[in-house]
């Protein structure tokens, strides 16, 4: 695989690698890390129900369980990850992994809604801080090919499975105990990754706050990003054309303006738009964008499908997915960064989209009484293509940082990743309920209008991925691949050339 950052953004002079036990111990904390956060995100879609009984959530409320948290992660990940340039990536990671952790603990034991929305912001907040720093620390820790690219699929398993492996946690505690355990479980986890971090994770100082904060394009791209996710969640309440959607949507158009005409113009920009001139990194992004939309349906429909029309329960909902996770696991950690390594990171995203629209096709033509072996299980195999796109794109979407804005990066890449979630929430699932309540204002029974409605949401999905395979076609350009090592350098050293476009 050829190395994600182009030997000409590299630092001259990185000095000896860290210890070999050391590097695996940091990325086990950060992959521990991120997975808390990931699970969390999904951990709560099976829980749903229970909490709107328990804490008299209505169901417009409890919409705001999932976009409380959302609107803070997607709205603070490029902040986060700036200043995990300026002040240290190290230590932005663990002041992030304690406000989750304290805030999982709020959550948990929240007795009225207020209290667990207010505590789900507080996630996101902390959830941000993690997820924006947690891959820049990675790209400098790891420097070699090959290296690099075992621990990008490490870290991109955390991503593409741990959906699929909260949902099945998420019925088994809320099942056995209570919805309450969905987020206590965090503090051993929060616990060991804190004493963890402490003692692996380099000791990074950043650039310091004078080498550019650049506040007021961070108030800009907060406050934009924010209006943008609060906008992309009110279509499913309130239709597309309606105040509470149009507005904040002009108004993040408005910020989102401003701020790139303020990073043009300022003399620290807080997004470098030299992040965006190669075309793989801004392909990587749009690409993700689209994918990620289009998995929603997915991740949520497919949970909802089994629940609502096959009457599957929590725990029973989240065994049925765990085929999915194992697929995405073992292609993600066993084979991807072989195949990168092989055939370059635009070759197997390809054949990863490919098999990701195998997936949503297949869920087009689901039927109304479903066989979990003959129509179901097909569909969680193919989902082993996520396991293979992710961390082609992750590579590509961190190819253009260098070591001092490696942080920056790394929020840039999740923030287009909850950017994709926000439009899928309000794009498919408002499709999805507008084809249901339409036929079931025409008499259709209920497990016939949800199963169309969810066709029609698997349709759209399946169209975004295809779009997402044109632009990985069209935009992204083949990686130079290495020389095959020999069976006794277990290094992957490539030299790369300097003016290979990345």
């Amino acid at each position: 695989m050829p190395s994600a950052l182009p030997p000409s953004h590299s630092s001259p002079s990185p000095g000896p690698e860290p210890d070999d036990r050391r590097r695996r111990l940091a990325l086990g904390v950060i992959a521990t890390g991120m997975l808390m956060i990931i699970l969390d995100g999904s951990i709560v879609t099976v829980a749903m129900p229970s909490m709107q009984r328990d804490l008299g959530f209505t169901p417009a409320g409890l919409s705001w369980v999932v976009n409380a948290y959302l609107i803070a992660f997607g709205s603070l990940l490029l902040l986060a990850g700036r200043l995990g340039d300026l002040i240290g990536r190290s230590r932005v990671f663990v002041a992030g992994t304690a406000l989750f952790t304290v805030a999982s603990v709020l959550a948990g034991a929240a007795t009225t809604p207020a209290l667990l929305i207010a505590a789900r912001f507080l996630q996101g907040v902390g959830g941000a801080a993690v997820s924006a720093v947690g891959l820049g620390i990675l790209v400098t820790l790891f420097t070699r090919p090959r290296e690099r690219a075992r621990a990008i699929a490490v870290f991109s398993f955390t991503g593409a499975a741990g959906a699929s492996i909260g949902q099945v946690l998420g019925g088994v505690l809320t099942e056995a105990l209570s919805w309450h355990w969905i987020f206590l479980i965090n503090l051993p986890v929060g616990a060991a990754v804190l004493l963890g971090a402490r003692r692996v994770l380099p000791a990074e100082t950043g650039t310091g706050l004078s080498g550019g904060a650049d506040v007021l394009g961070a108030a800009l791209v907060t406050g934009g990003l924010m209006s943008a996710i609060y906008a992309a969640v009110q279509p499913a309440e309130y239709g597309w054309v309606s105040a509470p959607t149009l507005v904040p949507a002009a108004l993040a158009l408005v910020l989102l303006v401003a701020f790139t005409v303020r990073q043009a113009t300022a003399r620290t920009p807080l997004m470098p738009p030299r992040l965006f001139r190669s075309r793989n990194v801004a392909g990587a992004n749009l690409v993700q964008v689209l994918m990620v939309a289009a998995l929603f349906s997915f991740q949520v429909l497919v949970a909802l499908h089994l629940q609502n029309v096959l009457g599957y329960g929590a725990a029973a909902t989240g065994l049925a997915m765990l085929p999915a996770a194992l697929a995405i696991g073992a292609m993600s950690l066993g084979a991807s960064a072989r195949l990168i390594a092989r055939f370059g990171e635009r070759v197997v995203l390809l054949a990863g989209i490919l098999l990701l629209i195998g997936t949503l096709g297949l869920l087009t033509r689901v039927p109304e009484q479903a066989r979990y072996v003959t129509d179901l299980l097909p569909v969680m195999l193919l989902a082993a293509g996520f396991g293979l796109a992710l961390p082609a794109l992750t590579a590509l979407g961190m190819s253009g940082a260098r070591d001092d804005d490696a942080g920056l990066a790394s929020g840039v890449f999740n923030t287009t990743q909850q950017t994709g979630m926000a439009l899928g929430v309000a794009v498919l699932s408002t499709l999805a309920a507008g084809r249901t309540d339409r036929l079931l204002g025409t008499g259709h029974a209920r497990a016939e209008a949800l199963t169309e409605g969810y066709r029609l949401a698997f349709t759209v999905g399946t169209g975004l991925l295809v779009a997402a395979l044109a632009v990985a076609f069209l935009v992204l350009r083949p990686t130079p691949r290495p020389p095959v090592a020999a069976p006794a350098d277990l290094t992957g050293t490539v030299a790369t050339p300097a003016t290979a476009e990345r």
